[in-house]
């Protein structure tokens, strides 16, 4: 087997969700507070309060709605409640969508939430001839905006998210519909994420999976098994690199 394409997932695998929300609260706070009033804790702990909630009602709508709609919606939503957490008005709706996208490409790229040893691996994985892509439930631009703040954009090639790929990262489908846009061929690629449930996905698309446990006992899966990216090289190497092809 010749490995050449990777898709790395992104909170979990590359950044620590523990440590980057805490951040995104608070640089929420930092960024909307002089613009629409307020203090900035009241901001970030509204952000924190409001998130899961706005994003699960989102969820179900994503083959509902043109793509475009669905974001401006969520966006405009997103920053609604935030706003009446807080108490104050709502900016009309062209504004608020506009206020919630700044808000984004600003804390993206100033959150430092990387595991210690993924930029040193993904410089290697490129160094080494492999193409990278994400595989994420995230935004395309917010994942743009972690990758800038971790000094890497540019060895990716496209950042895969649902607004990319006009599906939710839900079922073998996503996988099918990346390797297509990307002209990967499933059979030379891995994906590497952090939960078991998406394992059948991708090998249901085609292609082989890395799951990433860092705590606690690794579940029942049919694939390889690491504690963190940096023992990727050398699992990639038994597999079979691009430059041994």
């Amino acid at each position: 087997m010749s490995i050449r394409n990777i898709s790395l997932d992104d909170g979990g695998v590359m950044n620590d969700n523990n440590l980057r929300g805490p951040q995104w609260q608070r640089l929420v706070g930092e960024f909307i507070a002089p613009r629409l009033g307020r203090e900035p804790r009241e901001w970030a702990q509204a952000n924190k309060d409001s998130f899961d909630t706005v994003f699960s009602q989102y969820l179900p709508r994503w083959e509902k709605e043109p793509l475009h709609t669905f974001w401006n919606n969520y966006h405009f939503d997103w920053l609604r409640v935030m706003c009446e957490h807080v108490g104050t008005d709502v900016p009309m709706r062209d504004e608020a969508v506009a206020i919630a996208l700044e808000a984004s490409a600003y804390v993206t790229r100033r959150v430092h939430a990387a595991f210690p040893e993924v930029v040193d691996v993904v410089r290697q994985l490129h160094g080494e001839g492999y193409n990278l892509h994400t595989a994420s439930g995230g935004h395309s631009d917010q994942l743009a905006g972690y990758l800038e703040a971790m000094g890497i954009r540019d060895l990716f090639g496209r950042l895969y998210g649902p607004d990319l790929l006009g599906l939710p990262l839900y079922g073998p489908q996503y996988y099918q519909r990346l390797f297509e846009d990307s002209g990967t061929e499933a059979d030379e690629a891995i994906v590497v994420d952090d939960s078991p449930e998406r394992v059948p996905w991708v090998m249901d698309a085609g292609a082989s999976a890395v799951l990433v446990v860092r705590d606690g006992p690794a579940p029942d899966v049919r694939c390889p098994v690491i504690s963190s990216l940096a023992e990727l090289p050398a699992l990639l190497e038994r597999l079979g690199s691009p430059e041994s092809h």
